[in-house]
């Protein structure tokens, strides 16, 4: 039986041309041997990663010099589309850092099977086939740097076709002031493949769903609401519309001041972790003490809050 034979009717309809000709005639299926990398004056590393969902798994292997990728082949025992989608992240990884690689998500794959770039290349219950090829390039990647994976990501997936965090899904939430599981899918991507994230009753059961999260999430908003400036919490344990305003009441009623006087003016951009992204605007933006005096005044403008706080310019 071939592999075309694995899937009748007109459900082909639902694979584009480029994951049909590669379940067929993958280019990077074979391997990488030790005699290789010494000819090509590289490292060999050899990866695997199964799937507990669907029972599949992929072997990677890579030929690293310099940090670069000059070569990548794959084994996969399982399914066409698991084939197809390994046979594209192999491709997708020549020529890459290792830690370029490192940021080829499954949706990297699916969309670069696409015969066009409105079409999804395979149907949504299939999305998680190609979700090895994600984590097989994080497994590689920890071999090469000698560290152990949960290093590389060390994150609460909770929509594995998208490769969405709980983190992701809660900031999004936080920052559209998303009210339904259909507008995290819309920001997000989440939930809107297999659809098992979303609620208890898909094909897979989940540790948790989307709509658990937004309820979560949902109920601390309407409580800071009726409570708005209830900022006498350690920073750390602030929600992001907590950090924001702690942040921007310091930026409106210390910083701006200061940098009104030399007619200047800062806006805050972004905030992870414990590191705050700040801008300059107007005269402030082309200080040549921006990076120094004035830099060490603001962040200890900052340490009330945390003194962990580290401020970026950007």
């Amino acid at each position: 039986m071939g592999r075309n034979d694995l899937i009748s009717g007109n459900v082909w309809e639902q694979y584009s041309k480029k994951v049909q000709d590669r379940m067929n005639n993958p280019k990077f299926m074979g391997e990488l041997t030790e005699e290789d990398a010494k000819k090509l004056g590289g490292k060999l590393i050899v990866a695997d990663f199964g799937s507990e969902s669907c029972g599949d798994a992929v072997r990677l292997y890579w030929i690293v010099k310099d940090d670069k990728i000059i070569d990548s082949k794959f084994k996969s025992f399982g399914c066409g589309t698991a084939i197809a989608s390994s046979d594209a992240m192999a491709e997708l990884c020549i020529g890459k850092t290792v830690d370029e690689a490192t940021k080829i998500t499954n949706l990297d794959v699916e969309k670069f099977l696409r015969d066009d770039p409105n079409t999804p290349s395979v149907p949504p219950q299939k999305m998680h086939c190609s979700v090895m090829a994600y984590d097989v390039i994080l497994e590689a990647a920890a071999q090469y740097k000698g560290i152990e994976r949960d290093e590389l990501v060390n994150k609460e997936i909770v929509c594995e076709c998208a490769r969405v965090t709980k983190q992701q899904v809660i900031d999004a939430i936080i920052k559209y002031d998303l009210k339904t599981v259909d507008e995290i899918g819309e920001v997000t991507k989440a939930g809107t493949y297999c659809k098992s994230c979303r609620e208890p009753g898909g094909h897979e059961e989940k540790d948790i769903y989307l709509i658990d999260i937004l309820k979560e999430v949902r109920e601390k908003l309407d409580k800071e609401k009726k409570n708005p400036n209830n900022l006498n919490i350690n920073f750390k344990e602030m929600t992001m519309v907590q950090k924001v305003k702690a942040i921007e009441k310091i930026l409106d009623e210390q910083v701006k001041p200061m940098l009104a006087m030399d007619g200047g003016s800062i806006e805050l951009i972004d905030i992870k972790d414990n590191e705050i992204y700040l801008r300059y605007l107007g005269a402030c933006s082309s200080c040549a003490t921006g990076t120094g005096d004035t830099l060490k005044a603001i962040e200890s403008m900052f340490k009330k809050l945390d003194e962990n706080l580290k401020i970026i310019i950007v």
